[in-house]
């Protein structure tokens, strides 16, 4: 139980650029992505980064930010900047350690991003799952959302990528 104790969300940081990279390496290997993509998306939107601890040790981070409904960022590219007609509130990696599994913070970490969606006026959520994360996803209130000018970005992913949203209204 003392492990549980010490399991905490926190606001990212600047000097936490570098344990989200590593994290991101060892959690999705197959999606790579440069350590100034993930960086960048901190700078756009620092409200919708927050990092995993474990006895003040990274051990998972999410990346969020605005976006547009129906529209998806390319994987390992800049977004330039936030789309002022964002209407969704995109998870784009949510990245836990394995010794993190099971101890309920991807569900807080979501919990706390819907309520911070629906405070910004945010309708929905949106997200792409990968990695067998549907279930997850469904448990969180998403729903695969068939989107067949999306099929191309999300091939990009991977072949089980499935672009998912959750209403908020």
């Amino acid at each position: 139980m003392s492990l549980l104790k010490d399991v905490a969300w926190r606001a990212m940081t600047g000097y936490d650029l570098g344990a989200v990279f590593a994290i991101a390496n060892q959690v999705h290997p197959g999606f790579f992505e440069a350590e100034a993509v993930l960086a960048e998306k901190f700078t756009l939107y620092r409200n919708g980064c927050y990092l995993l601890e474990i006895g003040e040790k990274p051990a998972g981070y999410v990346l969020s930010h605005p976006w547009r409904l129906g529209d998806l960022p390319a994987l390992d590219t800049m977004l330039g900047a936030i789309p002022a007609d964002a209407d969704t509130f995109y998870i784009h990696d949510l990245a836990l350690l394995k010794l993190t599994r099971g101890v309920g913070a991807a569900g807080k970490i979501v919990a706390a991003l819907t309520k911070h969606a629906g405070a910004m006026g945010f309708a929905s959520m949106s997200l792409v799952a990968v990695n067998n994360s549907q279930s997850f996803w469904t448990r969180q209130g998403f729903a695969v959302e068939e989107r067949p000018e999306l099929s191309g970005r999300l091939a990009g992913y991977a072949e089980d990528a499935r672009y998912m949203v959750r209403r908020l209204d």
